[in-house]
């Protein structure tokens, strides 16, 4: 039976992200009116977060000792963290039982859509079990997401890495790779060769602590770029003219020490960014967070940060009809309380969003994937 919903307040509309006072007219989880009219309700009414970049498999282990909060020691501890195959992270994930992993990954899922965000995609490691962990996380839930994985095999032996990877593509979006730095080049090209003969989607970080790589990796073709911290103007040029997104991680570039990604360059070249909250392991998935720093450190707008989060995210992953508040897109709409003691007095409703929004100011997420707080109504009431 058709199911409708109207929604008041004050509602960032559209790629443009224009602040109108109306109505969403939501019926069975499509945007089919959004009207402009004068209504009695304090809402504010905005598209969902779409985390471009995360591995929500360390979610079994956070907030590691760093051993120092030296900002230049920490460059040196980024590999002992996170890179594989013998990271801590990787160290983590071996010697945790999966039904313990799985418990991890479910709750991190949970975190996300109740903080606003209806679609992710995952760099998923542990080859297929660590696909079909995450696969049983997932279960219950409709949040978007698409999982890359990854090869575990000895990259001394091509044909056994190829038959796993054609392994992790039946059961993937795609492949995730952690960058050329870390296989054989001859491996690397005949991971990427499989991946697109099955036209699967082939994501890999790049430049995050150093530049050594983006020339190997550019001619990869990849689909997604994740941090090019170390991007130069050419390397940015290139990259636009290819027309490869990017996904940037502040938080954990900021906290890791690896580098400020160029952000502001990459959208003088033309380039769509994106952004990912990264390792569980080191922050939470919580994308307002994400928002405050890259306004308050970077200095960017508040549309180019509130659309990195949003629908540029989608489009670099190719979510379908999410990313924006517009007649015939999915109704992946979160409700903030305009009169919270945070939001109230806001002069601009869009840099209230973006520079002091929380979770605990969110009324309600509405749509496929949504967490079951109740809608709120005109008068602020939940039903």
């Amino acid at each position: 039976m058709p199911s409708e919903k109207i929604i008041p307040g004050k509602i960032l509309y559209g790629p443009d992200l224009e602040v109108i006072e109306g109505n969403v007219c939501v019926k069975d989880d499509v945007i089919v009116e959004v009207s402009e009219e004068k209504v009695d309700s304090q809402n504010i009414i905005l598209p969902c977060f779409i985390n471009a970049h995360t591995h929500i498999g360390d979610s079994v282990y956070k907030d590691p000792p760093l051993g120092t909060y030296d900002r230049f020691l920490l460059k040196h501890d980024l590999d002992a963290l996170v890179k594989p195959p013998n990271g801590l992270k990787h160290r983590i994930l071996r010697r945790t039982p999966e039904p313990e992993l799985v418990i991890g990954m479910k709750k991190t899922v949970c975190d996300m859509i109740n903080t606003g965000t209806c679609g992710f995609a995952d760099f998923r490691e542990s080859g297929v079990p660590g696909i079909l962990a995450l696969k049983e996380a997932l279960n219950e839930t409709n949040i978007k997401t698409r999982i890359f994985g990854r090869p575990t095999g000895d990259q001394n032996e091509i044909e056994s890495v190829i038959e796993e990877v054609e392994r992790l593509l039946v059961n993937s979006d795609g492949l995730g790779i952690s960058g050329v730095n870390d296989l054989d080049s001859r491996m690397i090209r005949s991971i990427v060769s499989t991946t697109k003969l099955n036209k699967k989607f082939f994501a890999i970080h790049c430049a995050e602590k150093e530049r050594k790589g983006i020339e190997e990796t550019l001619e990869l073709g990849p689909d997604l770029l994740v941090h090019m911290n170390r991007a130069t103007e050419g390397d940015l040029k290139r990259t636009a003219d290819m027309d490869i997104p990017i996904v940037v991680c502040p938080r954990s570039n900021f906290l890791t020490g690896a580098g400020m990604a160029p952000v502001a360059k990459m959208f003088e070249a033309g380039i769509s960014v994106a952004v990912g909250t990264d390792n569980v392991m080191l922050n939470s998935v919580n994308m307002f967070e994400e928002m405050q720093l890259l306004s308050k450190v970077f200095g960017l707008e508040d549309k180019h940060i509130f659309r990195m989060c949003t629908l540029n995210g989608a489009k670099a992953l190719n979510f379908v009809g999410c990313g924006i508040i517009e007649e015939g897109y999915n109704s992946n709409i979160m409700i903030l309380n305009g009169n919270s003691n945070n939001l109230s007095h806001s002069s601009d409703i869009l840099s209230s969003v973006v520079r002091r929004a929380r979770p605990d100011d969110i009324l309600a997420v509405i749509g496929p994937g949504s967490s079951p707080r109740p809608t709120p109504t005109s008068e602020g009431r939940i039903i």
